[in-house]
């Protein structure tokens, strides 16, 4: 197993990478948010998908950007909602809520623009 990883990120770039790491760390961040929010189920279904879709991203697998482009409706939805009820009281949420429907965005963009040949 480490020599197969090894030799998988051997050939990788940074630009292959990122979207792999953001959904990576949007997911893990979703799930370890999971109990600070008393266990909302769109947030750990969320978390889940987002990790999935790091690990079909980074496995090449076909069905990854149909992952991708669930995750473009769903995750720009509840973060854009829950920025609605939070905008004015918690400035450090809000940017982190904009940020992450930004990123969300850009790396849809970019893996169906990669993708599509």
């Amino acid at each position: 197993m480490k020599l197969a990883l090894a030799s998988a990120l051997k050939n990788v770039s940074v630009t292959t990478m990122a979207p792999v790491i953001f959904y990576a760390a949007a997911g893990i961040a979703f799930l370890v948010l999971l109990p600070l929010a008393d266990f909302p189920p769109h947030i750990g279904l969320t978390g889940v998908v987002s990790l999935i879709t790091a690990y079909a991203l980074f496995t090449k697998r076909r069905w990854a950007t149909w992952l991708v482009v669930i995750l473009f409706f769903v995750a720009p939805t509840i973060s854009l909602y829950t920025l609605y009820f939070i905008l004015l009281s918690n400035w450090l949420g809000s940017l982190g809520l904009i940020l992450y429907a930004i990123l969300t965005w850009y790396f849809t963009y970019y893996t169906l623009l990669k993708r599509i040949p």
